[in-house]
C-alpha cells in the first residue's frame, strides 16, 4: 500500500479554501492508495474555542460529504482531521477514515488533550482503540499528543495494528517527537508510524514540520523537511515481517510485570 503525507502550512479558519486544496494535492497523489493530512486540518488547530464551536460538524456533516466525493472521484482514500460535534453536543478533536469508495470507514477522537489550548477546545475522546481494515492492511489511528503516551501504540500493537497513522500539529520546541519518538514507537511496537504534520506558523504557534513515515526496523521510507511538502512511502510487508522475526519485543513481554501501572 502507497501512503502519501501533506505537510502543510495551516490555513486557520478556511474551511471552503481547506477542501480545495485538499483536492488539489490529492490530485497529486494520485497513485497513492492513502493520503494522510494532518491534525484539525479542516479548520485549523490554533483557532479558539468560539470558532471551533462555530465550525464543528457531525462526522457525516458537509465537508465529510465533500470529501467523499473527492475520495470516491480520485479513487484514493483520505484521512482528515476536524473538530467533530457528537449527537451529544459535545465537540473533540477527530480524525476520519474515507475509502476510496466515498465510505465513511472510522472515526477517532483525540484521548490525551494537550495543555490548556486543547482543553479550552475540546472534549477528550473516551478508551476507544478502533482498528479498520483497508487494502489488505491493519490501521490504527492517534493524534499527535496520543502518540506521546506509549501505552497508546503499544495497545494498538497488541490487538494487531500494522500501521498507525498519526495526524498532528507538532510545534517548536517538540521538535524532538518527530524526530525520535516517531521512529521509536515504529521500532517498539514493530509497526508502521505515518506521522502528518504542519509546517509554518499559526498565531504563536510554529510547527516543526519533518513528518514522516517510520518503518518497523526504525528507518524512515518518506520523510519531509520543514517546509511544505506532499510525500509517499510504500507499505513493505516482508519487511515488517522480517523485523518482527527478528525483534522480540511483542514475544518477550511480561505483563504480569506491569499490571500494577494500571491502579496508578
Amino acid at each position: 500500500m502507497r501512503v502519501a503525507l501533506y505537510q502543510c502550512p495551516p490555513q486557520p479558519l478556511d474551511v471552503a479554501g481547506n477542501l480545495q486544496r485538499l483536492q488539489q494535492f490529492a490530485l497529486q497523489a494520485k497513485g497513492a492508495d492513502l493520503l494522510v493530512l494532518p491534525e484539525m486540518f479542516l479548520t485549523g488547530y490554533n483557532i479558539g474555542s468560539a470558532a471551533v464551536s462555530r465550525l464543528a460538524e457531525a462526522c457525516d456533516g458537509e465537508s465529510a460529504q465533500q470529501i467523499a466525493d473527492i475520495a470516491k472521484t480520485l479513487g484514493l482514500a483520505i484521512v482528515y482531521g476536524y473538530p467533530e460535534r457528537a449527537d451529544d453536543g459535545q465537540i473533540y478533536n477527530a480524525v476520519q477514515l474515507i475509502d476510496a469508495h466515498g465510505e465513511r470507514l472510522g472515526n477517532y477522537r483525540k484521548t490525551h488533550l494537550f495543555g490548556e489550548l486543547d482543553h479550552s477546545m475540546f472534549s477528550a475522546g473516551i478508551n476507544a482503540c478502533p482498528l479498520i481494515e483497508l487494502n489488505g492492511w491493519t490501521l490504527g489511528f492517534l493524534i499527535c499528543y496520543d502518540l506521546e503516551f506509549p501505552e497508546n501504540a503499544r495497545r494498538l500493537a497488541l490487538a494487531g495494528a500494522e500501521l498507525i497513522l498519526v495526524p498532528t500539529a507538532n510545534m517548536i520546541p517538540y521538535d524532538f517527537i518527530a524526530d525520535v519518538t516517531v521512529r521509536a514507537r515504529a521500532f517498539e511496537n514493530q509497526c508502521y508510524v505515518a506521522y502528518a504534520n504542519y509546517c509554518a506558523n499559526e498565531g504563536d504557534i510554529h510547527y516543526c514540520g519533518q513528518s514522516s513515515i517510520a518503518a518497523p526496523d526504525g528507518s524512515r521510507i518518506a520523510q519531509a523537511g520543514l517546509d511544505e511538502a506532499l510525500i509517499v512511502g510504500e507499505l513493505d510487508r516482508q519487511l515488517m515481517n522480517n523485523s518482527r522475526a527478528a525483534n522480540r519485543y511483542l514475544l518477550d513481554r511480561r505483563p504480569e510485570l506491569y499490571s500494577e501501572l494500571n491502579t496508578r
